[in-house]
């Protein structure tokens, strides 16, 4: 019932769709990861529509006194201004191990994993856009203390807005 259904029922077929009717994610995504004209297809799709839902979220949230997070996954430059971002945060992790985790935790082919990540943004270019990095690197307690290092200075960074220095 979302904007994209009906288009995406419509370039991908009935092959996509739960037994429900509604999107499987995991067979869409076997589909548009094996080709490059699929997975342009997909995004010429999705994005407009995702990016709309996105904006209007953002905006229903304006004038909220909370820090707002967006996940953004496939995050351009573009994203900053036409979402009034007022800070990038990317969570890094070297690449050889997000693989190992997507299979070892996920349960992820290998040939999938990579295909996903070769579609987007190298790793390099998230972190040249970066304003804060969450480094992911580790164990599941440093990650806790990555994550609460970055929340303090998120809400510094949010106060200092509120009172006109930031």
């Amino acid at each position: 019932g979302r904007p994209a259904h009906a288009a995406l029922v419509a370039r991908f077929g009935a092959g996509v769709l739960d037994a429900d009717g509604t999107i499987d994610r995991g067979a869409l995504a076997s589909v548009a990861f094996a080709d490059p004209g699929a997975l342009a297809d997909l995004n010429a799709i999705t994005h407009p529509a995702i990016g709309a839902v996105m904006a209007e979220r953002r905006a229903a949230l304006e004038e909220v006194d909370a820090v707002v997070l967006l996940d953004v996954p496939l995050l351009t430059p573009a994203h900053r201004q036409l979402l009034g971002l007022d800070v990038v945060l990317v969570v890094d992790c070297d690449p050889e191990r997000c693989v190992a985790r997507a299979v070892g935790q996920r349960g992820m082919a290998e040939a999938d994993v990579r295909a996903r990540m070769a579609a987007q943004a190298t790793r390099t270019e998230r972190l040249e856009g970066a304003d804060l990095v969450v480094d992911n690197s580790g164990d599941r307690a440093r990650l806790d203390g990555e994550v609460d290092r970055v929340w303090r200075e998120l809400l510094a960074r949010a106060e200092a807005k509120a009172a006109g220095t930031g």
